[in-house]
Formats: C-alpha cells, structure tokens, sequence
C-alpha cells in the first residue's frame, strides 16, 4: 500500500514536469523562424534552464495530492471518495494550463512577452477582447487547448489508478507520515526553487544574449500566476535611487523647467483648430515596406513630404491605452499596469483636451469602436475631452466590424464633422482613434494578399483621402493636423518586443496652420507631443512634468523613452540603451547615462502613480 502511495506522489510530479517540460519544444516549434539561428545546445538550454520553473509548478500541483497521501496513512479514503476528488483535481489542472499556453503561444507574436497578468486589464471586457481574434485563429487555438488538455487529462488519468486509499496501521502510519512530510519538505524546495536566497522567479532561466530563447525557457503558468500578486503598492516598486537622488536626476529631465527657453514658431496661426489622429499600429517598418515594388503605405510616404515630420519618434508603449494616455497627457507608459484602467488616478492626470478647454477650445472625440474598453471613456471624460462620439451613436449603412466602424466609414465621417466645426467659428479639438489596422485585420479592402499589409494599406487610404477632403475644405487654412501612431508593431516577425525599433512611430503635422515643411531629426516620443504642441499655441504646460518641447532650444536632454513589459528602452542622438527588469541586467547600453534616464523615468512614473 505505501509503495502505490509513495509511487503516485512522485509519479504525480513526474507527469507535471513532463507536461510543463513538452511545452519547451512545441513553442520553440511554433515559432521555428524565431529559434532558426540557434544552436543545438542552445535548444537544449532552452528546456534544460527552463526545468528551475517547470519544476516549481510540479510542486505546486503536487501540493495537494501530497496532503491526500499524507491523510490516507491515517484515514480510509473510499474509491467513491479519492477518484472523483483527484480526478477534478487533475481536470481542473490541465484545463488551466492548456488554456494559459493556448492563450500564451497566441499572443507571443503580438506582445513578445510570455502570458502574464497583463491579459486581465484586457480580459475585463471580453466582447472587445475577442475583437481581436478572428474565427480563424479561434478555431485553431480552441482545438489546441482541447488537444493539450485532453493530453494532459489522460496523463494525470494514469497516475490517478496508482494512488490507494487504504490506510496502514497506527504502528506503520507515524514513520511514513515522516518519510511523507520529508516529501514535503522536498516539494517546498521545488515551489521555492531551491535553497539559496533568490526564491524561483522568470529570471532563474534566463541564460542566453538572444531574449527569445529566454521566453521560449519561461513557463507560462509560473509567469501568469506569479505576476498576479499585488501591484497597487506603487511607491516601493523599482526603487533604484532614494528619494533625494532621484528628485534631483528627473529636475535634469524634465520638460518643463525655466531654462529651456522660448520655442522655435513653426505655425503661422497662434491658436488653430487642433485635429489629432491616433493611427492604430501604424509602424515605421511596415510604413516603409514595400510588396513588389510596391509601397503598403503610399499615402503617409506622400503626405511626409507636405508638414513638419519627425525623422526620430517613438512610442512609449505596446498597447492602444497607454500609447493614448502618452499622447493625450504627457504621461509615460508603465511596464506592468495601465494608468487609464485606474480610473481614480488617471482622473488626476492633465490633458491636452483640458488645456485647450481652458482657452475656451471645445473638445470633442471620436471613435468607431466602444471607448468603455480598457476604461477610455472614464479617462477621456475625467481629462476634459466635453463630449465623445462612438459606436453607440454611431448608425451607418455598412455593418460594423468586429471592433466596430471601420476607417472608410469613420474618416469620411471626421471629415465631415472636421468641417462644420470649423463652419461654426468655435476653436476646438477634435481626436480620431482609428481601428482597422487591428488584427483580425479584416477590411473591405483587396490589395495585398498579406492580411496585416492590406489591413494597413486600407487604413492609410482611408486616412490619406481624409486629409485630401480637409485641405479641399475651407477649415485647411486655419487647421493643425497632428497624425501618429498610438504604438508600433512587431514586423518583421523576428523584431524583438524591446527593441527600438519596435516602438518607432511616425509622426506627421499638417495643416494651412503650418509655417512651412520641414524635417524634425530630434529625438522624442508621444511623451512630448503635449509640451510641443501647448508650447506652439501660446500654452502653458507646466503640468506636464514628463514632456518636452521639441522646438525649444537645449536643455533638457532630448531623448525617446518607452517601457515594455518589466524593463525599458532610452534612445538618442548618441545610441540606445535597453534593461530587462526580470532578469535585472542592462542588456545594451551604447551609453551608460542612458541607463540612469530609463531608471530615472521608470521610479518617478511609479511615485507619481502612487501619489495621484
């Protein structure tokens, strides 16, 4: 009896490490393109580093079966009982861990992080969250889900028939109940991740320069479980300097100090009307690709040429909202939470819309799609913007897309509304989020058989002929067009989340408000269009510690800042710097200042969120 007991527990761990294990090489096999220059040894580093997590999460399943072996030496459990009591345990098990890397193996290509707790701010709304998955891969990684599980199901099935219930005499039961706790002890140290002072953490199985083969090591399980702790706590985290130091080395940076000086004029209108368009994903690198000869975006290629674009620009994110708090508020993007998903802090924040109010501006935003995701409405509304119009005001004759108006139809629409604003003599601002170059990439559009180049073609159409309409109409001559992207996107497939080139954004301005054309080489992000454009327009912008104005003479610093997913990137003049927060390394620095402006940044955000 105690040998079936003892045989299950391991035999238990056993089937967890393997399971846990196996998805080393199936990742590594579902993204071969990305694992292509890699060594043999290399691979094998990939599952033999990741065992320090897989091992972890065999001693949390382990756990409770430990605890039913340990009662059994003492209580008769009935196969009424212990069967259908472990078998739940091993269905709830697997359907866990095959929905986690279902979900995991999806979104690495977009994100280029392993799963964790981020999904949940996106998870809050499901209806737009599965706006971004088409039936297509639905189907796939539904029936990937179903395979893994079934797989693991009937793995843990086996292990079930090993287990029995019959207690052992009082004589027997007190030394194995030593022998079984010893177990214990054992399974701690697995859940720990051994015995020295770092308790198991993602970045136990980082070993290699190239970050993909690191994430191919990281267990999705460990990662979504373990960041879904607290993170509220916003004042100890990323603590790299004390108070003082860190006070004194974001002075330096910051935008809004008396020794910068008046800014370089380059409108010739004081106080224009304002039209900002936040372009969903539009990248540089898909911005400048071409297919057959041929450009995906002909429209952005033409209009760069015709306003003041910015050679050197960046976004501070990956993600639609905070991409949009950058631009709107000045406000950096945070590496593990979403500012506009807290509502009582992001009310706090300033906002070019309150600003503009202020000077008597009438603010308006519009939007094809429902802004309750991911709680833009909340912000929108708490940071000034008067009134906001979105699919639920919204009828036209084409039906909505997944997730919802496409850009056709929206930016003849903007135009319109563009117009007659202007029509009635009122200054204002007006802000259009595009949509359609979101996966599922679906439009009513045939030029590229690329999915994600003919989404993108589509919406730069769309948005090249709304900027024909305007400057046909009579509100061209008294208009400031600002165009940008809310973040940029991981083509090519092997570009790194992390990497600079992955956050770098067009920005463009149009508009007869302009004084000339001209390109802008500086090096910023959507941190500084608040500060530039307020400084423009005769504002003050004070408020807005994290943005600098572009065309004010030096200093501060002029640099691009952007945070991923635990870590940042800090690009300038003089090169680029990148730290990784899980593994806590510098893993480029072309200059170590650099380092201390990404560290500045990163704790000050975190202080500042903390005290809103």
């Amino acid at each position: 009896m105690i040998k079936r007991k003892l045989i299950f527990l391991l035999a238990v761990f056993a089937a967890t490490l393997f399971a846990m294990a196996l998805q080393k090489p199936v990742f590594l096999l579902w993204y071969s393109r990305l694992a292509a220059d890699a060594s043999w040894g290399e691979l094998a580093g990939v599952v033999l580093h990741g065992l320090h997590l897989d091992l972890t999460v065999a001693g949390y399943v382990t756990a409770l079966p430990l605890l039913v072996v340990l009662l059994s030496l003492w209580v008769r459990l009935p196969e009424r009982v212990w069967r259908p009591l472990l078998t739940g345990y091993f269905v709830v098990v697997s359907l866990f861990a095959a929905a986690i890397f279902a979900v995991d193996i999806a979104l690495y290509e977009h994100w280029g992080f392993r799963l964790d707790a981020t999904v949940l701010i996106y998870l809050a709304d499901p209806k737009e969250a599965m706006a971004s998955v088409d039936w297509g891969l639905g189907v796939r990684q539904t029936l990937f889900f179903a395979v893994w599980a079934a797989g693991m199901i009937a793995l843990y099935g086996r292990v079930v028939r090993l287990f029995d219930g019959e207690r052992l005499r009082p004589l027997a039961a007190l030394p194995w109940s030593a022998v079984v706790l010893l177990l214990g002890g054992c399974d701690f140290l697995a859940i720990r991740g051994g015995t020295g002072a770092s308790v198991a953490n993602v970045s136990k199985v980082y070993f290699s320069s190239n970050l993909f083969l690191n994430h191919a090591a990281t267990n999705p399980v460990f990662s979504f479980l373990s960041s879904l702790g607290d993170r509220g706590d916003f004042d100890t985290q990323y603590a790299f300097y004390d108070e003082a130091e860190c006070a004194e080395r974001f002075d330096a940076l910051r935008g809004n100090g008396p020794a910068t000086g008046p800014s370089e004029r380059v409108l010739r209108r004081e106080r224009p009307n304002v039209v900002i368009v936040i372009l969903e994903s539009f990248a540089r690198t898909i911005m400048e690709a071409e297919v057959g000869g041929e450009p995906v975006m002909p429209n952005l290629l033409r209009l760069k040429e015709e306003g003041i674009w910015f050679e050197n620009f960046f976004a501070n994110s990956f993600r639609t909202d905070r991409g949009e708090v950058a631009i709107l508020s000045g406000f950096p993007a945070q590496t593990n939470v979403s500012i506009m998903k807290l509502p009582g802090k992001s009310r706090n924040l300033p906002s070019i819309a309150r600003s503009l109010g202020r000077e008597g501006y009438e603010t308006r935003f519009y939007y094809g799609g429902d802004l309750n995701f991911t709680d833009q409405a909340s912000y929108l509304y708490a940071t000034g913007w008067q009134r906001l119009i979105w699919q639920k005001d919204l009828a036209f004759e084409r039906p909505a897309a997944d997730w919802g108006y496409d850009d056709e139809v929206m930016c003849d629409y903007f135009a319109d509304e563009v117009i007659a604003c202007s029509a009635a003599g009122k200054p204002f601002l007006a802000g259009l989020l595009t949509l359609s170059s979101h996966t599922p990439f679906d439009v009513p559009y045939a030029k590229f058989d690329d999915k994600l180049f003919n989404a993108m073609a589509f919406s730069d159409a769309c948005v090249g002929r709304m900027i024909d309409r305007l400057k046909a109409s009579p509100a061209w001559d008294d208009l400031l067009v600002v165009l940008v992207a809310d973040h940029g996107y991981p083509y090519p497939a092997t570009l790194m989340y992390n990497e600079p080139l992955r956050h770098r954004i067009p920005m463009l301005w149009l508009g007869g408000a302009l004084d000339g054309v001209r390109t802008v080489g500086e090096y910023a992000s959507q941190i500084d269009l608040c500060a530039t454009l307020l400084g423009q327009l005769g504002m003050a912008h004070d408020d807005f510690d994290y943005s600098k104005d572009i065309f004010a003479p030096a200093p501060p610093r002029k640099f691009a800042y952007y945070a991923f997913e635990e870590g940042f990137g800090v690009v300038d003049a003089s090169g680029e710097a990148i730290w990784d927060g899980k593994s806590d390394r510098v893993l480029r620095a072309s200059d170590p200042e650099l380092v201390d402006i990404g560290r500045t940044m990163l704790q000050t955000t975190y202080r500042d969120i903390a005290r809103r």
